[in-house]
């Protein structure tokens, strides 16, 4: 860790002879007389995790802290939105809705024959998250709130059966950007969904692909017809049409920074807060030996990235974890300043046509906003 002084005012007024003065001999602190910006290395932290704190994390970003479905804005030019609003705030009602009853009333009631969860389909930029988030904040706790990736990685630290048992006792589980990227997390989540389905617990989920067509265009889809089948099966589709980003393009990426610009601007963007600096082959190589499940507690604190000498990622292990990384930074909203090659180069151009493009393509527009938060203060 290193702090950096940024500058100080004289302690003298113009006209008044030089005396001994500061806080130790009463005078009142001036105004920003010294400035620090307290820098870190996401390269240096290998953060330990406890469960509890794991489920902790699986609540809504700061981005979506406070969202209801009244601050949601339908299109009017898309009712299937404003038909969304209200077939969520009618689930919401229904989770829990259960608890309580006496063993009588479970026994002979009518069965219920819903489904047990809710699945929100549309492209990107058309409200899905804030929906769910919002479905999230409306319903009765305890309940969860994660991407499919931080799901997967939760069952990667905690094993398959101890996921299961912690998250059969809430009342809610909700999966945003849910995509199944391979064979095995086909399988993980078919089962981990039915499992939960079966205790009674309530599933909701975003994606740009319908359930059962997970997988189409990643690997032989038709060989895992049945693990498909299984997760379709769990969910109600509610369609969200709107304009999908994807017909917009992605956003230009500033011209990254030279590396003799760096320090001065992290000065002035960064004035009093904690910045991580890193060599970005250094962070890379970190990464690994970090579970992607931790990577909301690697940048706890940091109000800000700097990362020098950015090149294109060209292995794809690697790049996957990377864009773990950037959700979990674009979740918090951290800007980024970094030279290097710009964003829309951080990936080959076969990652960016093969079957993970929606998640490369999805980082890369996130680490281009931070990127421009960083630079030109543009919001994210």
């Amino acid at each position: 860790m290193a702090l950096v002084t940024l500058g100080r005012r004289p302690a003298t007024s113009r006209g008044e002879p030089s005396r001994v003065g500061g806080i130790l001999s009463g005078d009142n602190p001036p105004a920003e007389r010294t400035t620090l910006v307290q820098i870190e290395q996401l390269a240096a932290r290998t953060p330990a995790v406890s469960v509890d704190e794991l489920l902790k994390g699986f609540f809504p970003s700061p981005r979506f802290g406070k969202v209801s479905f009244a601050s949601y804005r339908p299109d009017p030019k898309q009712p299937s939105q404003a038909g969304a609003v209200r077939s969520l705030e009618g689930f919401a009602g229904g989770v829990g809705a259960g608890d309580g009853a006496g063993l009588f009333k479970r026994l002979f009631a009518k069965k219920d024959v819903s489904r047990a969860g809710i699945y929100l389909d549309g492209g990107f930029g058309v409200g899905k998250t804030h929906l769910l988030a919002s479905l999230w904040h409306a319903a009765p706790g305890p309940k969860a709130f994660g991407t499919f990736v931080e799901y997967t990685n939760l069952v990667g630290a905690l094993s398959f059966r101890k996921t299961v048992e912690a998250l059969s006792h809430y009342k809610l589980v909700c999966i945003d950007e849910f995509e199944l990227d391979d064979p095995g997390d086909t399988v993980l989540m078919s089962r981990l969904m039915r499992e939960l389905a079966d205790a009674g617990v309530k599933l909701a989920a975003t994606s740009n692909t319908l359930p059962g067509s997970l997988g189409d265009g990643r690997f032989a889809a038709v060989d895992f017809q049945r693990e498909i089948q299984v997760l379709a099966d769990q969910f109600d589709v509610i369609r969200i049409d709107g304009e999908d980003f994807r017909h917009r393009g992605l956003p230009a990426a500033p011209a990254p920074l030279r590396n003799s610009q760096l320090a001065a601007q992290m000065k002035a963007e960064f004035d009093g807060k904690t910045v991580a600096q890193d060599e970005f082959s250094t962070l890379i190589g970190h990464l690994a030996g970090v579970h992607p499940s931790r990577y909301r507690q690697l940048i706890d604190g940091i109000d800000g990235v700097v990362w020098r000498n950015v090149e294109t990622i060209t292995e794809q292990a690697v790049a996957l974890r990377f864009v773990v990384l950037a959700d979990r930074l674009y979740d918090k909203d951290v800007p980024i300043l970094a030279s290097g090659v710009p964003f829309d180069q951080l990936f080959t151009d076969e990652m960016m046509h093969g079957g993970y493009t929606k998640k490369y393509y999805r980082a890369v527009s996130r680490l281009t906003a931070l990127a421009r938060e960083g630079q030109n203060h543009e919001p994210s």
